[in-house]
Parts: structure tokens; sequence; C-alpha cells
């Protein structure tokens, strides 16, 4: 294949594995004639080399349309490489399940893991690390073990409360999710949001207002938090939910309890979805540049496995509001 390729052994080595330095046109060149040949490199073979090419991540939920914007910025910075991707998807709080898939992809000599707001016991994930290359997403608890990829939940959970504020809304509601017990996460993305939203409605002046309903980030989740809301003594004039999936929900028991959207209920949401950019939907959101989040954890990452860099990073991208029809002023 280096004849064919008209260059060395070494640099078609060097395309083989990946390198550092390798330059764009002697990649190209090795791929052209490698499709020439229809040569595919075995991967059990390089894997006894020291490398198996492949990458696993982490979902909590295959229905959380955030997730696919992260899985989008993933695959597009490993798009040019020789790494494969591999996706494991357990339940947000099902600690077990978690830890079961992470250790299969261990098992199965991974060369890096990316963890999504995982709920697999912290101490866990920095044992891993401390072998595995790993990056975790959404959870604001650094550690030297790992690279920390995170969004400014602060500033982003600012922009709803000001933005609902600025439209007259004073008993403002928010929907979270409820905290996994035992693993040992202190800075999880729903920590910082329901923290956030508690200090920027005291702001506001309006701390006694301030109610949170810590039904779930899921469609059913938003659905059970709004019922409760909607159908309490005071029901809100606007409801935050903490992840666009359960705004969905959010609607849903709207729908059911007559109100309309925004004349008589206005709702945000967060992450900005592909499904809140929906006509029919529209929903207000805090735009957290998930492809973006999911890139830079990509490269973080095979910078790890590259031997590039050996200290740990924390990066965190800046939200910014989306506002749609789901939001107007509440009913006179």
């Amino acid at each position: 294949m280096a004849r064919s390729a008209g260059v060395s052994t070494s640099a078609v080595s060097k395309v083989l594995t990946n390198a550092y330095g390798v330059s764009p046109a002697m990649r190209e060149r090795v791929r052209k004639a490698m499709d020439e040949l229809g040569y595919r490199p075995h991967a059990a073979a390089r894997g006894m080399r020291g490398r198996t090419y492949t990458i696993g991540i982490l979902l909590a939920s295959i229905r959380n349309a955030f997730y696919a914007d992260l899985l989008d910025g993933v695959n597009g910075r490993l798009r040019d490489t020789e790494y494969a991707l591999f996706i494991g998807s357990a339940g947000s709080s099902e600690m077990a399940d978690q830890t079961r898939l992470i250790h299969a992809m261990v098992d199965r000599q991974m060369d890096g893991l990316i963890l999504i707001a995982p709920a697999v016991p912290r101490t866990e994930v920095v044992r891993i690390a401390a072998d595995v290359p790993t990056v975790v997403i959404g959870h604001h608890d650094p550690s030297p073990a790992y690279d920390c990829v995170v969004n400014q939940d602060g500033l982003g959970v600012d922009l709803v409360v000001d933005h609902l504020v600025a439209l007259g809304h004073r008993d403002i509601a928010h929907i979270s999710h409820p905290t996994v017990r035992g693993s040992q996460w202190e800075q999880r993305p729903e920590h910082h949001v329901r923290a956030a939203y508690g200090d920027a409605m005291a702001r506001h002046g309006l701390a006694d207002l301030a109610r949170v309903v810590n039904s779930g980030y899921s469609d059913e989740g938003g659905y059970r938090g709004a019922m409760e809301l909607l159908t309490s003594r005071r029901p809100p004039t606007a409801i935050f939910a903490g992840a666009d999936v359960a705004a969905t929900g959010v609607f849903r028991a709207a729908a059911e309890l007559g109100l309309r959207i925004p004349e008589d209920l206005s709702l945000a949401g967060y992450n900005n979805t592909s499904v809140a950019a929906l006509a029919p939907v529209s929903l207000t959101s805090v735009d957290q540049a998930g492809a973006m989040m999911g890139e830079t954890a990509a490269r973080l990452l095979l910078e790890r496995i590259q031997d590039r860099r050996d200290r740990a990073v924390v990066t965190a991208s800046t939200p910014h509001l989306v506002a749609r029809r789901s939001t107007a002023p509440p009913p006179a």
C-alpha cells in the first residue's frame, strides 16, 4: 500500500494509527490508496498493538433530543479520524445500569470514554479515568483525572428568569430533576440550575413565590410536574422547565387542562433542541451550543488518548436565550 500511495511505510503507519502531525495531504493519499486496494485494518489486530480505535459514550436517555445535539458534535469531530463511536444508554437515575455499561466499555478496551451527566458514583469515574482517558459532560465537579465540558448554567437561568420578569411574570415555577442519591456528584447541572433559579428569583424580590418540583427531565416528568403546579391553589403564570424534553410534558398537561400557551401560561425550556424550533412548538429556550460541547469533548478526549496533554481541562460554553412564541405577558 505504501508503494501505491507513493509514501514510506512509516507514513502509512502514522496514518493508520492517527498519529499527531500527519498532514491532510498525506492522510488523503494513504486513504485513497486504501480505497483503491480495498484495504481495511483489522480492528482486533490494531487493538493488540495498543489501541482499538473505539470510543464509548454513555447517555442517560436516548429520548432527550439534547443528547442528539451532543452526539452530532462528537461525530463531527471524529468523522475524519479512524475512531468509531459506540453508544450505551441507561436511565438517568439507574446507577447500577450505568456502572455496568461503563465497565463493559472498559472491558472491551475502548480507548476513551465520554460520559454525559453520569449517575455513576464519582469515585468510580475517578478510578476508571486513571486508566482510561475520560471526559465528563454536564457535571461541574472537576478532577485531575478527567476533563469536564460544562455550560455556564447560572448565566443561562438568569437569562430565562430575567426574560419572564421583563414580560411581567412574578409567579414563575421551575421543573427540575431529582437528585441521584449516592452518586457523590455535588455539582450536577440540575443542582446549578435549581440554585441559580432561586438566586434569580431572590434578585427580583420574588423569593417567596419561588417553587421547584423535582419531577424529572423527561416528557413524563414535565407532565407530572406541570399537573402538580397547574392544579395547585396558586397556579403559576409561567413555568421554566430545566430541559426541553420536560417542557414537552408541560405542553401535554396544559392541553389536558384546557390552558393555552402562551395566552394562559408562558413556558420556557433549556437546551434549545431541534424540537424547540419546530413551528407548532416554538419554545423559548436557552441555547447551550450542544454540538459545540460535543465537539469540544471529542477534541479533549483525542488529546488525552494521543498523549498530547496530561493536565485536566474544564471548558464552559456561554449560553444565550432564544425567545419564541411560548412566552408572552401574563393574562390580565
